[in-house]
């Protein structure tokens, strides 16, 4: 954080608000926004527990979502996958566990891990997947399924293959499977290392039983030796697109464009979607529509102090293609037609600095201001128009708001920093960011939010340009509001949906 915000805040955050009063709410009924009407699980966990990396697979007019069901319940194997289907990423039929792990601890696929379904041209599904085992050397391999329905599998163990001899035997795992017209085959990604460097490499097969290595595939090429798990590859409307996830230090996930297959695949300006509370994307499409679908994390001991966890909720961005090629996430639609209900949004308090009128609150830069709102409990949509802001200010959305009304949950956009951030604590002078992302706020000249409540995860998609997802277990049952600190700045159109 910038010097100038570090003194504008010492002196104000922690302190009572100069004129904010609250006004009374009339009916028990009343303690939550809209709760009268309906609740969709717009992200959602597991009917096994919760949802780590997912494996999209259209078919059919149906999106069947594999994912590594994270049971934390003791077992000594873990990770089994499990299916999940939609048409819309709005309401979903949890089939469970399809693919368990293996029998005993000498199972090389004692773990199950990522991977990816195809069907042939016979029709038959085909499953490769991860096979994890500690005790072994080589811990991992590539393993394969077949299936007639998409949740009766059959292990076909003789085709299991390990990156020996050449590539890392730790780390050689999340098979990604295409057809290749041009090359009239089979291709797999596998995710390994070579030269002590993150790579994707390449197989080639006929028959998608005996696979042929076909070398690098593509480098890591973000400056760092990560590992870049969880690819994806496919074709969409005349452009290639690579999508990984970097498994350290930022833990996000990017994305590469293409002419062709073959590449060169060249990172755009900005080649992620979301902030560090989105991860494992995959990408698939229906040949209209493309999506990339992750996982938001839980939290160590389900605190929103705490740090993120591995496995959460499912949660999915619509992406659009702009005219460069690019990809941008944005609201999916069908949330749009879901949450239709627009509910009254009356302040339950403000600060008198603030000029209120209709659905419009012009902040004027006098300190730590703020308008609140009555508790949330259930999905909702947000939406708001924010101008006129000093293009070095600060100013969000605050979740839990505390006694002194200040959120101990904030998104941030810190014109100072250049960077939207989200804090998990009230005193943001004493904690850094759990999540950012870049964003300079200079060059914007009004801000265009649609933000999505649902499930203990906010995630807010940004001028239709980027996403910022978190994870707030206290967004649902607490106040929440808008906020500025000693910065101009207008919301207005402010509307909630449910």
């Amino acid at each position: 954080m910038r010097k100038a915000a570090v003194v504008i805040l010492a002196g104000i955050m922690g302190l009572n608000m100069v004129g904010c009063g609250n006004q009374t709410v009339e009916a028990e009924e009343e303690k939550y926004l809209g709760e009268e009407y309906d609740n969709y699980e717009l992200f959602p966990a597991s009917v096994e527990g919760f949802i780590g990396d997912t494996m999209p697979f259209y078919d059919d007019g149906k999106y069947n979502v594999f994912y590594l069901a994270d049971q934390r319940n003791g077992k000594q194997g873990y990770h089994p996958w499990a299916l999940i289907q939609t048409s819309n990423f709005t309401e979903y039929d949890d089939k469970g566990v399809v693919i368990n792990y293996g029998d005993t601890v000498e199972s090389q696929d004692i773990a199950l891990g990522t991977g990816s379904v195809i069907k042939d041209d016979k029709g038959i599904y085909h499953a490769f997947y991860t096979g994890h085992n500690d005790t072994y050397e080589p811990k991992e391999a590539v393993m394969h399924a077949t299936s007639s329905d998409l949740e009766n599998w059959e292990k076909i163990p003789s085709d299991t293959f390990t990156g020996a001899g050449k590539y890392s035997t730790d780390d050689f795992r999340d098979p990604y499977v295409y057809y290749s017209a041009d090359d009239k085959c089979y291709e797999m990604l596998v995710t390994t290392r070579f030269d002590n460097k993150g790579v994707i490499v390449k197989y080639t097969s006929q028959d998608l039983s005996k696979w042929t290595d076909g070398g690098v595939f593509f480098e890591n090429d973000l400056g760092t030796d990560s590992n870049m798990e969880c690819p994806s590859l496919l074709q969409y409307k005349g452009k290639y697109y690579l999508a990984f996830s970097d498994q350290w230090p930022n833990r996000v996930v990017h994305y590469r464009v293409a002419d062709s297959l073959d590449g060169p695949f060249e990172k755009p300006e900005r080649d992620t979607f979301d902030c560090n509370g989105f991860y494992a994307g995959r990408l698939e499409t229906d040949g209209e529509n493309l999506y990339v679908v992750g996982w938001n994390g839980t939290k160590k001991e389900h605190q929103d102090t705490g740090e993120y966890d591995w496995g959460g909720n499912m949660v999915t961005h619509f992406l659009n293609q702009n005219a460069d090629g690019t990809l941008s996430p944005v609201l999916n639609p069908e949330i749009n037609k879901k949450l239709i209900h627009e509910l009254d949004l009356e302040p339950l308090k403000m600060t008198e600095t603030v000029k209120a009128d209709d659905t419009t609150y012009a902040f004027s830069g006098d300190k730590y201001e703020m308008v609140g709102f009555k508790n949330l409990m259930g999905s909702y949509l947000l939406k708001a128009d924010i101008k006129d802001f000093d293009a070095d200010g600060m100013f969000g959305f605050c979740f839990n708001t505390n006694t002194e009304n200040v959120g101990n949950l904030n998104i941030i956009f810190n014109g100072a920093n250049n960077r939207i951030e989200f804090y998990n604590g009230s005193n943001i002078m004493e904690i850094s960011a759990q999540s950012y992302v870049d964003f300079d706020l200079s060059k914007e000249k009004e801000l265009h939010i649609s933000m999505v409540i649902s499930d203990g995860v906010v995630c807010m998609y940004v001028n239709d340009e980027l996403a910022f997802t978190t994870r707030m277990y206290l967004s649902q049952g607490m106040e929440w509001g808008i906020f500025s600190v000693n910065s101009n700045v207008v919301f207005e159109n402010m509307s909630i949906s449910k």
